[in-house]
């Protein structure tokens, strides 16, 4: 039995040992491709920064701070929908398909009209926006029975209601909002840099707070009963995680506005890459969801050039598709 349990220990220890180093290659491979692509330098000035001032401002400026919003909204919606698909127990919830994007959506609207100048209260909107309908969802499919269907027809419905929401206010205050249509599309192309230094902190503590509560959700996933009974509290660290869900999904929409399917296909790439534990997967995905949605960012913008299509609309095509083929496979009841 001890030999059994070293053995697992070494296979969760090698397995994230070759998570983290995959991962980091593709992330710093991102990294040099968003920083160096379509530059007319030769690969060695290109690798010791000798480039021309107007080349490093483009860097600095533009390319360093876009990089940084993509990397870092990738991974807090990549961690976001693994922490909702294991609060809730269900393969086919994420943050962008239940509604909780669209919350903070019409909030993140909602604070550009009432605070126009203050950006960051567009992030706590937005927080405000997606744990409202986090928890509007949960109530609701709670109230109708707990199932994959009836948590997808509650998703549906408040993220329908919160469209209407947003198409509202850009219809009665096309001056104060009409500009943010692009925001619906989702996109990196207008970064603001003072956002990312409120941002980035406040997704990297989540992440630090989730890889400490990860143990617990490890026994949330055994069921219930069996989480209750090893001494967890159930309610308490659900209502915890969906907060924290909500946390990740409103500052990342703040950035960029409302991109989709991040959430849902990388958590489920990961887990067919490693059955390791959720530690293991929400570092994983912190990674390889960084990763993810840099390159598709970067094929969004040079896939039609000159001209860029918006990010979110590519992963909306992209993402589509996946879900269907989850809807699709149901009746193989997809297990997390």
């Amino acid at each position: 039995m001890r030999n059994g349990i070293r053995h697992i220990s070494t296979f969760m220890t090698i397995s994230l040992k070759k998570m983290i180093c995959v991962g980091l290659i593709i992330s710093v491979m991102a990294l040099m491709i968003s920083l160096f692509a379509g530059l007319s330098f030769p690969i060695s000035q290109q690798l010791t920064f000798s480039l021309s001032e107007s080349a490093k401002t483009i860097i600095l400026k533009v390319r360093i701070p876009r990089f940084l919003a993509a990397y870092f909204v990738g991974a807090g919606l990549a961690i976001a929908g693994l922490t909702m698909q294991s609060a809730l127990n269900n393969a086919l919830a994420s943050p962008s398909v239940i509604g909780i994007h669209g919350g903070a959506g019409f909030f993140t609207l909602l604070a550009a009209l009432i605070f126009p100048y203050y950006l960051h209260a567009r992030m706590f909107f937005a927080f405000i926006g997606a744990l409202v309908s986090a928890l509007a969802v949960y109530g609701i499919s709670h109230q109708a029975g707990v199932s994959k269907t009836t948590l997808l027809l509650a998703g549906l419905a408040v993220s329908s209601l919160m469209s209407g929401f947003v198409n509202a206010m850009i219809t009665f205050f096309p001056e104060t909002v009409g500009d943010k249509v692009a925001f619906n599309l989702g996109g990196f192309s207008t970064v603001i840099t003072s956002q990312l230094y409120f941002a980035i902190p406040v997704i990297i503590i989540a992440i630090v707070i989730l890889l400490k509560l990860s143990r617990g959700i490890d026994l949330l996933l055994l069921g219930d009963e069996m989480a209750t009974s090893l001494g967890i509290n159930v309610g308490h660290l659900r209502l915890g995680l969906i907060v924290l869900v909500a946390l990740l999904s409103g500052v990342s929409v703040a950035i960029s506005g409302l991109i989709s399917f991040v959430g849902l296909i990388v958590p489920h790439i990961v887990r067919r890459m490693t059955k390791a534990d959720t530690k293991v997967h929400i570092i994983a995905c912190g990674l390889f969801g960084g990763s993810f949605l840099v390159y598709s960012d970067l094929l969004a913008k040079y896939l039609f050039y000159p001209y860029e299509l918006p990010v979110g609309l590519l992963l909306s095509m992209i993402g589509a598709p996946f879900f269907i083929y989850l809807l699709i496979h149901k009746k193989r009841k997809l297990k997390l």
